[in-house]
């Protein structure tokens, strides 16, 4: 470590002001490993010499942060002539170097980094980083499946571009609703300019989370303390994370990539819960609860069989899939694809890597939606479970489809949005990334324990900002 002047270290260290440390090492109140030292410029090595102030060790930290329960009706800054601040807040004689990692309203309470780790700061701050921040927030205004569904693709705040897809939360939903939301950005006002998008005003607005750092239950507000050992190691590692990477690193000795269809290319899941609902609902029947898990992988046939052999329908399996195939294409060819998805398909076909399709549904939806979108031509083969004896979560339709590519195993990158999905690329000995989806929020651990890579979207991946598990 480089050596530092004795009155920059000492002011480092909270001891006082700049000039106030001046005239406490002129006056003979300080020594460097037992020999009183009264020239301020004196340099000091930090990690070997001992510095004493009135005879009493001042150990010196390079870095230091803070966890603030920020209290509304104070400013995030270091100084402000009238308001008090956040460094205010902190409980110990403070150092001149530290500020709040970004910033929250006035009116806004919650979580606070503060620190003078800069190079950390700016992994948590960078626009390309995309570190996840979560809110709790009560709005006027009941807030909506179809408000989560406009979050999730992306908000027109007024600026020149949409916020990016963001994951709300319902906890109730009534004249004033309670919800939890998590951004990837830090735009001004953004929560709340997000609400008012939808028709809908913010009234209480608190940050519960930065990355891996979580607002601690036991902090009353106005409280600050130490970060410990663990959570700042916690807190560099989902930095790292996010720490810019090039889509070369990702795609190095691949050749082919291949996507499963629906919630991976375009977000339809939700479209099968209705269908299910109205479909079942004109038998007498009600969604079991169990359905979604017991279906989940199945092929769009043994899906088919599967509520033949559970409902008493007045079907043959062939009139269920027709029935389906009827009430499922014009919803289809109203899903727009995921962010990114167009551009990184053509990047693959720029880059010679090859591209195929395996996909749990029906042959032809999937035709249909290729189509409809215009990125047909950007896949070198089309499959789905249809051609092979097991669904997911077995490996047979990811294992035939690398066959139809001429790719080893080995040497194809999976995009699955499910746990059985990515299980079935698991499998087959392929390496796969995890994409976010809304229908498959609540399995994201699940989906993060299983995958190599994780997403939020595809823009992600043109951005380097994806997350490598």
């Amino acid at each position: 470590m480089a050596k530092i002047r004795l009155d920059k270290y000492l002011a480092e260290m909270g001891a006082g002001t700049r000039s106030e440390v001046k005239t406490m090492i002129r006056r003979g109140r300080v020594s460097v490993d037992g020999t009183t030292v009264k020239s301020p410029e004196t340099k000091v090595d930090t990690s070997k010499e001992c510095v004493e102030l009135d005879g009493t060790a001042v150990a010196y930290e390079e870095t230091v942060y803070y966890v603030l329960h920020k209290p509304a009706g104070v400013v995030s800054a270091t100084r402000d002539a009238r308001e008090k601040t956040v460094l205010d807040l902190l409980p110990e004689k403070r150092r001149q170097d530290l500020f709040p990692v970004g910033r929250l309203d006035k009116d806004t309470e919650g979580l606070l980094l503060i620190t003078n780790d800069g190079a950390l700061a700016h992994e948590l701050l960078a626009p390309s980083k995309h570190v996840d921040k979560e809110y709790y927030a009560r709005v006027r205004g009941r807030v909506t499946e179809k408000d989560v569904k406009i979050f999730a693709e992306g908000v027109d705040i007024g600026d020149d571009k949409p916020a990016l897809p963001a994951k709300l939360n319902i906890l109730s939903s009534a004249e004033e609703s309670e919800i939890t939301l998590v951004i990837r950005e830090g735009r001004f006002h953004q929560v709340k300019r997000m609400f008012e998008a939808v028709g809908k005003e913010v009234v209480y607005l608190k940050r519960l989370a930065m990355g891996s750092l979580r607002l601690p239950e036991d902090l009353a507000c106005g409280e600050a303390r130490k970060l410990t050992q663990q959570e700042i190691d916690s807190l560099k590692r989902c930095a790292k994370k996010r720490k810019s990477r090039t889509l070369d690193a990702m795609l190095s000795g691949v050749r082919a990539v291949i996507f499963d269809l629906d919630g991976t290319l375009i977000p339809s899941m939700e479209i099968w819960e209705q269908i299910d609902v109205e479909f079942l609902g004109k038998y007498g029947y009600e969604v079991p609860e169990d359905l979604k898990k017991c279906i989940e992988g199945m092929s769009f046939r043994e899906t088919a069989e599967y509520f033949a052999a559970r409902f008493d329908l007045p079907l043959t399996v062939p009139e269920i899939e027709q029935t389906w195939l009827l009430m499922s294409r014009e919803k289809y060819l109203e899903i727009p694809l995921k962010e990114g998805a167009g551009e990184f398909l053509k990047e693959l076909k720029r880059r010679g890597i090859r591209a195929g399709i395996a996909s749990s549904n029906s042959m032809e939806l999937v035709e249909s939606v290729l189509n409809s979108h215009g990125i047909r031509e950007l896949f070198d083969t089309v499959q789905t479970c249809a051609a092979v004896e097991h669904g997911k979560p077995e490996p047979d339709v990811y294992l035939h489809t690398a066959e139809q590519l001429g790719i080893q195993p080995q040497n194809c990158l999976v995009f699955e949005d499910v746990p059985m999905g990515i299980l079935a690329g698991k499998r087959a000995g392929m390496a796969v990334c995890a994409v976010e989806d809304t229908f498959s929020s609540r399995q994201e651990a699940e989906k993060r324990a299983l995958a190599d890579y994780y997403i939020r979207s595809y823009a992600d991946l043109m951005t380097g900002s994806y997350e490598v598990l």
